[in-house]
């Protein structure tokens, strides 16, 4: 059974940063490229970051977060962080960790078929 686990979440000021962690039950996990999504209330889900497998040497992001947020993989950890600087309120959300069996880290959710339960963001003005 495959688990992804998301942490750090927590209540934020604007312009504060967070990283985000995703703790995974993948026993291929460099195989996997991985993706944080995020949900707000109303709203669809939307990407957010997404990197590939192995080294992870390719990266991408919605651009509303670009420059602003950055993704990495820690494979021995078995781990996914979303470092988030420059917080906004339009950040808030809850922030979802997903796994691409393709591998590549895409902006296309269909891709993904492990999904961890989120760890809500909330930036205050």
């Amino acid at each position: 059974q495959v688990t992804l686990v998301e942490s750090g979440g927590g209540l934020v000021q604007a312009g504060a940063s967070l990283r985000l962690s995703c703790a995974a039950s993948l026993r291929t996990f460099s195989s996997y490229g991985m993706g944080w999504f995020r949900q707000a209330p109303g709203k669809e889900r939307e990407f957010v970051a997404g990197i590939s497998r192995g080294a992870g040497s390719s990266t991408y992001y919605a651009d509303s977060v670009k420059g602003r947020f950055t993704i990495s993989r820690d494979n021995a950890k078995i781990t996914v962080h979303l470092q988030m600087s420059s917080l906004k309120p339009e950040d808030t959300a809850v922030y979802y960790c997903a796994a691409d069996h393709y591998g590549l880290g895409s902006g296309d959710a269909h891709s993904y078929d492990h999904w961890g339960q989120g760890t809500q963001v909330t930036v205050s003005s």
